[in-house]
């Protein structure tokens, strides 16, 4: 978990306020990187949380997909879009 975690803020200090002469295919692979390890997290998270449940109450919690990071990503390249 550690990993994952760490592997996000390594992609978060990539991405600096000041640093204006990234490429668009340099920003959004940044931007997948950063939400594969979001996604990954959050199920992450989800998994941690079926092992706090009583045997016989967990559920299987599904791997996330390549459907979900995109969305995710999508996400944060909206918002870097955005115009204040």
């Amino acid at each position: 978990m550690s990993v994952l975690f760490s592997t996000f803020h390594t992609h978060k200090k990539e991405i600096t306020m000041g640093d204006k002469n990234k490429s668009g295919y340099e920003l959004r692979t940044e931007l997948l990187g950063m939400a594969m390890a979001m996604v990954a997290d959050r199920v992450g998270r989800k998994v941690e949380n079926e092992h706090f449940k009583p045997e016989g109450q967990r559920q299987p919690v599904a791997f996330y997909t390549t459907e979900d990071v995109i969305a995710e990503a999508e996400k944060l390249y909206n918002f870097v879009q955005k115009k204040a």
